[in-house]
Order: C-alpha cells, then structure tokens, then sequence
C-alpha cells in the first residue's frame, strides 16, 4: 500500500448521511420513544455513600394503585438468594447485579437499591417514597490514600488483591496489582545523569455526553423481548441483560436508538435490565430514563488517579530509565483501567528500561466506566510532565527530546508486542514546523507540549450490503455510529463498487436482523466494521463479475470490473452495476455480499499536542490562547470527522485539565452533579482547535486506516498542565488548574 494511492471517494469530505435527521430533529434518541399501554419506571437511590441495608421492604409501594411492579436484587435469578442456595449463583455476574441494583450494601450516593413500574412518571416517583430501608451507615472511603491506609473500612469484606508477588492473607480495597517491566531499571537510573522524580494527581470527571441514558423496552414471553436505549454496543446489552436474568439470547432483541453522546460511558447497562424485570412482572412495555443528576451520581466517571513517576536520562538527552506507580480508583467495584493505564503511560518511548506497577482500588464513589483511552489521559498526564520537566533541566527543546528517544517501527513495548510502522516521528516533526509551534508566545503566556499513544483495537464484525434492482444498496452492519462512523462506511463501500456514496444507504441494524458486531469502542469501528465493509463489497464485486460472465457466456475471469463497470475481456461489451442489477432475477436473484470477521492488525496511533494558554493572577482562571493537535490517522477516510474526533478529544482533555472533577463532602455525597457546577469548557471558552493530520498508513488495513477516536485526549492533560506551569513559573502536579487552585498557588509563591 502506497500513501500515493489516489481515491476516487476516500479522503474527500462528503455529506454525512445521518445528518439531516439529527439537525432538523427527526432523529430518534434513547428517551424518543412510546408504545402504546407504556407505563413509566424509576429508581430508588441511596442517600449514603456506603451503608449496610439492613431491612428493604417494598410492600407499600406494591400496594399502590397507580404501582404495577416493583424490582430489587432478588428478582435477578443468576445471583439471588436462591440461586445461591441452589449453588447455580453467576459468580461473575456479582458485581454488575449489585452495581444495577444493591443487593445489602450501598457503595455510593446515588446507588439504586430498588425500582418501580407506574401508570405516570409522578406516580413512580411517589411510590418511591413508599419503599422503606433501614440503613446501618458506615464511614465512606472516598480517596485512594483513605482506601489503602492501614485499618481502613472494607467495601468488599471478601475481596482479595490479585496478582501480589504472594497470595493476600487478608481482605483489602486493593483489588488488583499489576506489574510491567523491560529491561533493568537500577541500572537505567545507574546511568542516568539527571533524574526527575513527582508525585501527580487526577480528578474522577464525567464524560459529559449530553443525552442521559434511557431505555424503553416491552417483554414478550412468545417472541423476543424488546430493549430500546442509546448504547456504544446493543449485541453487548442484550449479553448482559441475557446473563442477568438466564435468558437465552435469542430471546432478546436490542434496538440501538441514535445516540447522543457516549465517549465510552455507554457501554455498560444500568437501567435496561431493571426495565425489563419491570416489564415482564407487569406485562407493559416500561419506559426508564436518568435525570442529569442521576448520571453523574451513578452512573461511570473516569477513574481519579495517583502517579509517582521517576525517569532518567543522559546529559545528551538519551533517556536510560523510567519508573513509574500507579493508584486508580475503580469505583465501588473493582475494574478500573488500571491495566492500559500502566500500558500506555510510556509507550511513546524507546528506552531499555522500564518498570511499572498498577494498583486497583475501590472507593464510595460509583463504579467507573470508559472514557476515550481508558486510563491513559491519567498515566500519560504523569509521565509527559515529568518529561517536559526534563527538558527543561537538560535545557533541551521538548519536541527535540521526544525525536532523540521515540517510539517507532521495531520498539519493543514494556506490555508485549515489538511495533509495526507508526507515525510518532513524524506527529512530533510536524508539530516542530507547525505555524503554531513556530509563533512567537504571548507575553505572560505559557506554552505546553505533550504526546499521548492508544492501541486501537480490531474485533468482530459483520455486514451485509444488498443491492436493489436499480443498483442502490444498503449497507447494514452493526455498529453504532458515535462518530461519523455510516458516513466512512459508505465511502469505503462506495470506493470498492466504484458508484457514488449516496447510492448507498447505511444502517444500524438491530441484534436480529445483523451478526454479531463487538462495541462501538477502542477505536475499533472505522477499521474493523470498515473491513467488513470492504469485505462485503469486494464481495459483490466478485458476484458482479459472475454475473456479467454469465450474460455474456463467458467465464468470470474474462470479466474484469473497474469504477462501477464490468468490462468483457473478450470484446467491447460492458455493463454498469445498475444495468448487472436490473437482470439480476436472469442471473439467480438480488445481489447481496456478506463479511463476517474478527479483525486483527489495528494500527496504535500516536498523538502531539500544543497549548498556549495565559492565567490571570488575580483569579486564577486560565485562558486558553491557542491549541493545535496533531494526529496519525493512518489514512483519514473522511476528514472533516477525523478533525472533530481530533478536536473533540483535545476539548475533553482541556476541560478535565481545567475545570472538571467531582466534588464530595465529607460523607460521600456529590456537591456538583449538574452542568452549572461540573463545568465542561463550552465553545465560548476556547480558540479554534487546529488540527494538522498526519497520514503513516497501517497495513494491515487495505485503505490504511488507525482509529482515531482516542489518542486526541491523551495529550492535553499534560499540554494544558504544561503550559499553565510556564504560565505561572510553578509546577503542576495536580489537577484540575482550577481558579481557586491557581490562585491559592499563586498567592503561596507571594
């Protein structure tokens, strides 16, 4: 594959074709939805943070005229009472049950403990107040520090750390330990002339998608039961729901709706198999939805972290070592991305010797959940200002230090694999000539850099594109489109056909009526769903060809078939696909192709990012002045939505440096759960993002695509710290840079 090659539709910047609906309204979001005989549900929360429930009685609120069912943990049969008695209990469903519904322990303000089925939304909410609990409240553990402290109070009394050098003997708010080394690290320091070493901090934040999540679903004891709801993954909805509650997947169809907003966060199930336990003991189809207050008190933020960080390197700038320990808050259930954090925090260097360690630990807060590069924004923000820190000292350029020691084809990584063809060097050569980097910064401004790596995953999918009689098709496949994502498909699918983009139309289908797709995440979509898509047209490809060939009385390898033609080897003759199409029914019917695949060989993509940002020293609060991004997208199949997957990333991280973070009282409660408070950056408050793509194809796909989806919010935690620190003449080693942060630094300096 050669960057050369020349596109008649990939790399042009068509009309997205789900765009008209989602601006003039006709979209159909999660909460847009009614069925006829539809009643309403909702939840019960708790009001502490970590409290033993000692009694639940539910029996009012079941008397209550309006009240048609009433759901808690002992109606999901893989874990309840019963089943635990009976030995058939779904170990590993345990966690998830109780984060859906409490079983006898609250973990977090906000945790749903039981739920209710009513004729209206008023008289669900009623009802609620009819349920009573007797709580035994219990002193929350809200910071890593607090949870791995000696004496601490258990949220799990039964959970042991896993993967310690030896078998825990006791139980612990550790849930896991993880280890990655290459190389020797003493002797890396050992020869290293200068050596930074910081301790670094990172906020629980939310993700922010502005729909909340929603479901309406209808059981049916005689065909499939129906999930409507926004999700990332609906084949994964209906696995999950399935495992709940011992139904066979072929029992349950889940529709996904558009949605508005994900960024990982709709990936899980919260509301969806309480819906349909509600359903089926009423016989209604139930309709569920959070209000914004509910979302960010229960349902999964980002990890907050803490980083020690210690690297090593030359006085030439050869780094020789690098060392990092890594805390992450899992939530109240275990399961943080501890793992690809300690993964990714160095990868975008190529140093001998490597050590990291990652710890797991649960805390009251709600349990976490997916946001764009699980884990890596947290370890990169640590590793990237230790290095700019280094740098400085060597009195070096920080893009120059990157270049002397980066990441490139051939570098083993510290968690396995040596990597392919990657395009750091040339992120980091354009970020060098970029206008930005070459501008002159303002007075009493800074000016940060950063770079930040994600894997990019492949995985399953499946697609099937059917021609019509007058050669327009569909192309149905399942993955959710968060991104842009039917648009790329079509271009790709249009580009191996040779016919316009717009003859094709595609479609997210439910889990009934397309193979099993994995979720629409890891930056898997546009490569791996994009392969299946190639697949299935060069499918068609083949059948048009063997079409033409038998109109013709020729065999298929006299046909050959370019731009949307199928030309007659042994003469002048031709046919379009439109005309192949039309005599389909002579040839054996309507044309369909078909690709199921596990992807494999997605290309990991590397990302640099400059801020320039001034900070007011009599507030604290800091303007960002300019931001560019720069990114490998392998081969930018739509680039206008390559550039807002960029600036998209670059805004989430600038927020989550600046201004975001959950804050808690003292007794667990959420102080800040509503936009007006959890402050996300809005278009007001930032310049234009630039963005510069860099194009190093992976050839392992045939159009030469890497995800693009995460690596953009890698960099700016580091980027925006970075530049506040020069800003202000102090370092930053906590975020988020809030004003009352600033200034009080500020103040402290004199």
């Amino acid at each position: 594959m050669s960057e050369a090659r020349e596109y008649q539709h990939i790399g042009q910047r068509t009309i997205r074709p789900d765009g008209f609906d989602k601006v003039t309204g006709k979209a159909n979001y999660g909460a847009d939805l009614s069925i006829p005989g539809m009643i309403w549900g909702a939840i019960l929360r708790s009001p502490h943070a970590h409290a033993k429930i000692t009694s639940l009685d539910v029996s009012e609120a079941e008397a209550h005229p309006d009240v048609f069912a009433v759901a808690t943990y002992q109606d999901f049969p893989s874990v309840n009472a019963e089943a635990v008695a009976a030995g058939t209990a779904r170990k590993d469903l345990f966690d998830t049950a109780a984060n859906v519904l409490a079983d006898t322990k609250v973990l977090y303000h906000g945790h749903a403990i039981a739920a209710v089925a009513a004729r209206t939304e008023a008289a669900a909410q009623a009802a609620l107040e009819l349920i009573q609990v007797a709580y035994e409240v219990l002193d929350p553990v809200l910071t890593i520090d607090a949870a791995i402290k000696d004496g601490a109070a258990l949220l799990h009394d039964n959970m042991m750390t896993q993967g310690l050098l030896e078998p825990a003997s006791a139980a612990s708010n550790i849930a896991a330990r993880m280890e990655l080394k290459k190389g020797d690290i003493d002797l890396g320091f050992e020869a290293a002339d200068i050596i930074v070493e910081r301790s670094y901090e990172t906020p629980t934040v939310h993700q922010g998608y502005i729909e909340p999540h929603a479901t309406t679903v209808r059981f049916d004891d005689n065909g499939p039961s129906m999930i409507w709801c926004p999700t990332q993954g609906h084949f994964d909805v209906r696995a999950r729901v399935a495992q709940l509650l011992n139904m066979e997947l072929g029992q349950i169809k889940v529709v996904a709706s558009e949605i508005g907003g994900g960024f990982g966060g709709k990936t899980t199930v919260y509301l969806e198999p309480v819906a349909l336990i509600l359903s089926k003991k009423s016989g209604r189809p139930v309709k569920m939805t959070m209000s914004r207050e509910d979302v960010f008190r229960a349902s999964g933020p980002a990890s907050a972290s803490q980083s020690k960080v210690k690297i090593g390197a030359k006085s030439d700038g050869t780094i020789t070592a690098m060392q990092a320990s890594l805390h992450y808050e899992a939530g109240a259930f275990k399961g943080s991305p501890m793992g690809p954090g300690c993964m990714t925090i160095f990868t975008p260097y190529d140093v001998e010797n490597m050590y990291v360690e990652g710890f797991d630990v649960v805390v009251n807060k709600p349990k976490a959940a997916a946001y764009r590069a699980p884990g890596a924004p947290q370890a990169e923000f640590a590793a990237e200002m230790a290095v700019n820190e280094l740098a400085s000292k060597l009195g070096m350029d920080p893009i120059d230090l990157r270049l002397k020691n980066a990441a490139k084809e051939g570098t083993q990584t510290i968690y396995g694999p040596k990597l392919k063809t990657v395009g750091l060097e040339a992120c980091l050569l354009a970020a060098k000539s970029s206008p930005h980097y070459q501008s002159t910064l303002q007075e009493n401004a800074g000016r940060g850099l950063a770079a930040g790596f994600w894997f990019n995953i492949g995985g399953q999918s499946s697609v099937m594109i059917h021609l019509n009689p007058d050669g327009t098709g569909s192309i149905i496949e399942g993955s959710p489109d968060i991104g842009g994502s039917r648009a790329s498909m079509q271009m790709m699918a249009a580009e191996v056909l040779g016919v316009s983009p717009s003859t094709l139309n595609p479609i997210v289908a439910d889990t009934e009526h397309v193979a099993y797709n994995q979720t629409t995440g890891g930056s898997r979509t546009t490569f791996a769903t994009g392969m299946a898509v190639i697949e299935a047209a060069e499918d068609i490809v083949d059948q048009l060809k063997a079409r033409a060939a038998e109109l013709w009385n020729v065999t298929p390898e006299q046909v050959d078939y370019k731009n949307g033609v199928a030309y007659n080897l042994s003469s002048d003759e031709r046919l379009s696909l439109a005309e192949i199409c039309a005599k389909a029914e002579k040839t054996g019917g309507q044309i369909t192709g078909r690709a199921n695949i596990n992807a494999r060989g997605a290309g990991p993509s590397f990302a640099v990012h400059l801020c320039d940002v001034q900070v007011d020293p009599e507030t604290g609060k800091t303007d960002v002045l300019r931001y560019t991004a720069i990114q490998d997208a392998g081969k930018a199949i739509h680039p206008s939505y390559v550039e807002g997957q960029f600036q998209g990333g670059a805004v989430q991280g600038i927020g989550w440096a600046l201004n975001e973070e959950y804050v808690y009282s003292a007794d667990g409660v959420m102080e800040n759960a509503g936009f007006l408070d959890y402050r996300i950056p809005l278009a007001s408050d930032l310049p234009e993002i630039e963005t510069i793509i860099v194009e190093v194809p992976n050839s392992f796909h045939p159009f030469g695509v890497r995800g693009v989806g995460e690596t953009g919010i890698v960099p700016p935690l580091a980027a925006v710290g970075t530049a506040v620190s020069e800003a202000i003449g102090l370092p930053i080693t906590s975020l988020p840079c809030s004003p009352p942060k600033l200034l009080e630094l500020i103040m402290k300096r004199g």
